[in-house]
């Protein structure tokens, strides 16, 4: 196992030259948050996370968290003083209102950061990942009261913070809980029911944990028309902000996964906990998509950290592993760097996770653009975008996240198998991403379903010509250019007929567009990351560094010309509709 190496210079080139974070900064509010002013935070960020949390990886996935027969949990050892050294630093403060003790910094700040904290410890960032989505949900929702004795000790991570919604019978349809709701006399409401999957639902990192908590009210709606969200705090909080006696809310057990060792994911009972309903009765599932959206891209950055460090591993294994004799080599033995299949998967891993990485902070400006820039027009469709972008992140980011830690394995031969060498570890870790904060495939129906349609149709035409505009440029780049540009044009004509298709069928056969939606989300990850490494190599050539123009060259014409026909490929998948998918009877499956 390597030490992990924080990709601050690809992050301040993506930043600087690709997403466009100079506009952001720009911002009236944002004026401590300079490019420069920023890329030294990272810098300060990657040595504190090499030095803090990648340690505590190893150790967690094979220590892991423990149930306790009182109903605590105990975090891997290594967690409790990483997670002090991270509160005391502020790191998860970043990108939060000063007002509530943050630093405002913008979002894409924080998503940074993010990558990071995940390629150092997926288990443990997933606490200060859940804590800032209860956080993004209390900022939009929370009262002025709910905010002031609880936002600050959450955004130092004094406190943390969880989200409740599936139960046993209500996975994914979460309109099928039941926990209840009934009011109590002094305004607040009584939690009763059981919660499964949640993370960081109890552990020992913490004073207190503040979960978010969907519920029904008596009489309300059947369905997601009638949920409400609820403060459940461990314990209780008194006038004074001090904690009080013990809430009604209990850890039964915690699961054994597959991966992520060090985070306990937890099964939750409530018995007649206190809580406290946040906005109105019957919007708990708009409360709740604040956190989800926040999320599902933290969740696709996972799926960028976890290729990262495991790319970083298989490319300093094959740097060092001798074994067989390249063509054209001298002596005994080669490295298998000099392998060219081994350079295939390596470049693979490389050019994928530089798409991914230009993906997500794309995403993470628009996100800014759409809560701070002065003009409404630029908010409203910068907030189409991120509607747009964001299922795409998720899924495409995660999807690739299995598929390069298996790569990365891979380049280890036999010995990526044994657990030592800690590969296994990112490909086990990694696999959960693909599943929660919604399945892919919900991403994918979210994607056809709700963001295809948006002002019919338009808006997505719109991203689509917006991506053509970049031909010119690439006809004015040169020869070296050609490949990128009748590779990237070749796709985006795909692209545009399966979404004109998809568009035609969307009201006649909504089950046709939901088979496809999955090949079709993967066609659009595929195409939006082609156009960003290209938008990357004609920045790079501007800059006078030959190094960086030749390595961003490299990897964009490798990414057109290798990676991204896939998605003509995936054409055919995306429009086929849903005949031969519902033509076997269901005992011929």
């Amino acid at each position: 196992m390597s030490n992990y190496r924080p990709p601050v210079s690809d992050l301040a080139f993506v930043l600087e030259h690709v997403v466009g974070y100079p506009e952001i900064a720009a911002y009236p509010g944002y004026e401590h948050a300079d490019l420069e002013t920023v890329v030294g935070l990272l810098e300060e960020a990657g040595d504190f996370m090499v030095s803090a949390v990648a340690p505590s990886n190893h150790v967690g996935d094979t220590e892991g968290a423990r149930h306790q027969p009182d109903g605590s949990v105990v975090t891997p050892a290594p967690f409790r003083q990483a997670y002090k050294q991270y509160v005391d630093a502020g790191w998860g403060s970043v990108p939060f209102p000063e007002e509530f003790g943050g630093g405002g910094f913008p979002w894409t700040v924080g998503l940074a950061i993010q990558e990071m904290l995940g390629a150092s410890n997926m288990a443990f960032a997933l606490c200060p990942l859940l804590t800032q989505g209860a956080i993004d949900a209390l900022l939009h929702y929370g009262s002025d009261e709910q905010k002031q004795a609880y936002l600050p000790k959450m955004i130092s991570g004094e406190w943390t913070g969880t989200m409740n919604l599936p139960e046993p019978q209500a996975g994914s349809d979460v309109g099928a809980l039941t926990a209840r709701a009934v009011p109590n006399a002094d305004g607040s409401f009584a939690i009763t029911g059981q919660k499964i999957f949640i993370t960081f639902g109890e552990h020992d990192l913490a004073e207190q944990i503040v979960h978010l908590v969907l519920a029904r009210t008596p009489g309300a709606p059947e369905g997601t028309r009638g949920i409400s969200c609820f403060i459940v705090p461990k314990f209780l909080v008194n006038e004074d902000g001090s904690l009080g006696e013990r809430n009604g809310v209990k850890c039964l057990s915690i699961e054994h996964k597959l991966g992520i060792h060090g985070s306990p994911t937890c099964v939750m009972e409530y018995d007649g906990a206190t809580g406290y309903l946040i906005g109105e009765e019957n919007l708990g599932m708009r409360i709740m998509f604040v956190m989800m959206n926040s999320a599902r891209l933290s969740v696709g950055t996972q799926g960028l950290a976890l290729s990262e460090r495991a790319y970083q591993d298989a490319r300093d294994y094959a740097l060092e592993r001798r074994q067989g004799l390249a063509i054209g080599a001298t002596g005994k033995d080669s490295a298998i760097v000099e392998f060219p299949d081994v350079r295939r998967m390596l470049l693979t891993q490389k050019a994928y996770i530089a798409a991914m990485r230009r993906l997500m902070l794309f995403n993470a400006v628009h996100i800014d653009k759409s809560t701070h820039d002065p003009d409404p027009q630029v908010r409203r469709r910068a907030g189409e975008i991120v509607g747009l972008l964001t299922p795409i992140c998720k899924s495409f980011g995660t999807d690739l996240g299995n598929e390069l830690t298996s790569l990365a394995l891979q380049v280890h031969g036999g010995m990526g198998f044994i657990e030592e060498t800690g590969a296994a570890q990112y490909y086990r870790d990694v696999r959960i991403t693909a599943i929660y904060e919604g399945t892919n495939g919900i991403q994918a129906a979210d994607l056809v379903g709700r963001k295809l349609g948006v002002r019919d149709g338009a808006s997505i035409l719109e991203f689509l010509a917006s991506m053509r505009e970049i031909d010119a440029e690439l006809a004015a780049a040169g020869a070296d250019f050609d490949s990128i540009r009748s590779d990237l044009t070749t796709q985006l004509d795909a692209l545009q007929s399966a979404t004109e298709w998809m568009l035609r069928t969307a009201r006649q056969d909504p089950n046709a567009i939901l088979s496809g939606s999955s090949p079709y989300l993967r066609m659009w990850g595929l195409v939006v990351g082609g156009w960003l490494m290209a938008r990357s190599a004609l920045a790079a050539g501007s800059l006078g560094d030959s190094d960086v123009a030749e390595t961003q060259l490299v990897l964009a014409r490798f990414y057109a010309e290798q990676l991204l026909p896939q998605a003509a490929g995936l054409q055919g998948a995306a429009t086929a509709g849903s005949a031969d998918l519902f033509a076997l009877t269901t005992a011929q499956l």
